[in-house]
């Protein structure tokens, strides 16, 4: 994440009065991080803290780009249907359910999530890969905080998502292009990482519904199709859960999804990316340029099989 000096952001691309309930605490907490961004230093993120500095170059993916282009096949195979259909989707009430192999099995309300892990405090600008690349400012909290409020069992090895199952309100639902409800897992040491986000805004606005309202997953080293969105469910387990573009293709989807410019997908290069907004592409960076924060969760893999 960049955070740049505040006279340098405009207001309205950073904050939205509507969401921060603590704005004090919010730009006391920009102030602080600011001159380490304008200084250009590469921070390793801790789940206190939730700073990762970018280079000046990785530019944020316009808004209009960021809620227009989207996959989000429970609203329409094509890039814009999500925009044009989700606004059937009804972000509250909402509840997650978090159990499986977990001490305190809980069922979370959104609205206390949002006052549990207040996402002003917690400001990540993360690139995130799918077939094209963005550089976005999420909002929110790393999923181990939510984990550690469950606190998991030594059984615990995998963690399962599940986005909700509604054809009413996600009209793609009611054709079968993939198999219902989305599916994604993650091992555990994996979902514990810092850097594995529960986003619950963009751009100092609540997510668009097109975008995961009212929470989803950012994994900002693999695959953009891991970072489940509209997510209901998290389940801890001891076996490793299916996920549903692998299912789907196991050719072409694996389960770990880490960006890896050294693999081609069986149709296509992947050695190099567009950045949404951009003409020319650019050498793709392993684990998406996030390898010294992550690359050790994988010490010893053949990541040419696990792929």
């Amino acid at each position: 994440m960049l955070i740049r000096r505040p006279p340098d952001v405009p207001s309205s691309e950073i904050t939205d009065e509507g969401l921060f309930l603590n704005r004090r605490k919010f730009v006391q907490a920009a102030t602080a991080l600011g001159a380490v961004g304008a200084a250009g230093a590469l921070l390793r993120p801790t789940p206190a803290s939730g700073v990762l500095a970018t280079p000046e170059e990785d530019k944020l993916t316009p808004l209009e780009d960021v809620t227009s282009y989207n996959n989000f096949y429970e609203f329409g195979t094509g890039k814009a249907d999500p925009a044009r259909n989700a606004h059937t989707l009804r972000p509250r009430p909402w509840t997650v359910e978090v159990s499986g192999e977990v001490h305190k099995p809980t069922t979370f309300d959104i609205d206390d999530i949002w006052k549990k892990f207040p996402p002003e405090e917690r400001i990540y600008r993360l690139r995130c890969v799918e077939a094209w690349s963005m550089v976005i400012p999420w909002y929110g909290f790393p999923l181990a905080d939510l984990l550690g409020a469950v606190e998991p069992t030594s059984n615990a090895k995998f963690v399962e998502f599940k986005t909700l199952l509604d054809p009413e309100q996600m009209p793609g639902q009611r054709r079968s292009v993939l198999p219902w409800p989305y599916i994604e897992g993650l091992r555990l040491d994996e979902a514990m990482h810092p850097l594995t986000l529960i986003a619950l805004g963009l751009y100092g606005k609540a997510l668009p519904n097109q975008n995961g309202a009212p929470l989803r997953l950012v994994v900002p080293w693999k695959y953009g199709f891991k970072s489940i969105k509209s997510i209901v469910s998290i389940r801890l387990t001891r076996e490793r859960p299916e996920n549903t573009w692998r299912v789907q293709n196991t050719r072409e989807y694996g389960f770990y999804a880490n960006v890896n410019p050294a693999v081609d997908h069986p149709r296509w290069s992947q050695a190099r990316e567009r950045r949404l907004g951009e003409l020319f592409k650019r050498e793709t960076l392993p684990f998406n340029g996030y390898a010294d924060e992550v690359a050790s969760l994988y010490a010893g893999m053949d990541l040419t099989r696990y792929f």
